[in-house]
């Protein structure tokens, strides 16, 4: 199986024990790539660092919807240049989170349309990430979509019905781990009405944990459950998925076959 993990946070703390060897099993264990986004802009360098290190790592480079309070003039500028780096593939994660009460809403917005604007100057897709804001989402980004904006909805918690709204908008669907929870009957839907050229999987490792491992830390070889669930639930078969999420991620990010 070919697993593709669009979304992870490989640099958090919580792989510092093992994260050389993890790095190293990682593609004996069907992984054939990982796009690893940043919060801000030192985060991004960090980021960028480790995927230098490593052949199938990519780097999305933005501000985090609950970074924004703490970011400063001059930082498009920096994104700019991190953006230009080999292993950028993405502006991201950005967004808007009104679960968490970090960054003011209009704070979050002007970072979010400022950093779209980037990824249309520079011609690179966005990562989404969007938490109890989906009508200032949708509103914004048919305000900025000129024809030059695509991207993915990372870790997408939505209805059908809002799933639709993104895909006129001409974005990616990216289902995480939570698909394999019994009681997610929304996602569970999505998951069956997403067109198959839309379709990404992700762990957002070390979070949202599929079963069986739910609780425990996540990490990008663990997409295979979320690819089997997705599999079950459409009929198909789980390598097939696995082939195309992973020609999927590889479309939109830009990502030529190794």
């Amino acid at each position: 199986m070919r697993i593709f993990d669009s979304h992870a946070h490989l640099d958090s703390k919580r792989f510092d024990e093992d994260r050389e060897q993890l790095l190293i099993d990682l593609p004996t264990l069907g992984v054939t790539g990982v796009m690893n986004a940043s919060v801000n802009v030192e985060n991004a360098k960090q980021v960028l660092a480790l995927c230098e290190k490593t052949a199938y790592l990519y780097a999305a480079v933005g501000i985090y919807p609950h970074e924004t309070h703490l970011a400063k003039a001059g930082d498009i500028k920096e994104l700019e240049k991190l953006a230009s780096h080999s292993k950028a593939v993405a502006i991201g994660e950005i967004g808007l989170d009104y679960y968490w009460d970090e960054s003011p809403k209009e704070v979050q917005q002007k970072w979010f349309v400022d950093q779209l604007r980037l990824a249309k100057r520079l011609g690179m897709p966005v990562n989404i990430h969007c938490r109890d804001a989906h009508g200032d989402m949708v509103t914004t980004l048919k305000a900025e979509q000129d024809g030059r904006l695509t991207g993915v909805l990372h870790s997408f918690s939505g209805s059908v019905e809002v799933m639709q709204e993104y895909l006129k908008l001409g974005f990616y669907i990216s289902l995480p781990g939570t698909v394999t929870f019994k009681n997610a009957k929304k996602l569970k839907e999505v998951a069956v009405k997403v067109p198959l050229d839309r379709l990404l999987v992700e762990t957002d490792a070390p979070y949202q944990t599929p079963e069986p491992f739910r609780g425990k830390r996540n990490d990008p070889s663990k997409v295979r459950f979320i690819i089997q669930e997705i599999a079950r639930l459409r009929g198909m078969d789980p390598v097939e998925i696995g082939r195309i999420t992973d020609e999927n991620a590889r479309r939109i990010y830009g990502i030529e076959e190794e």
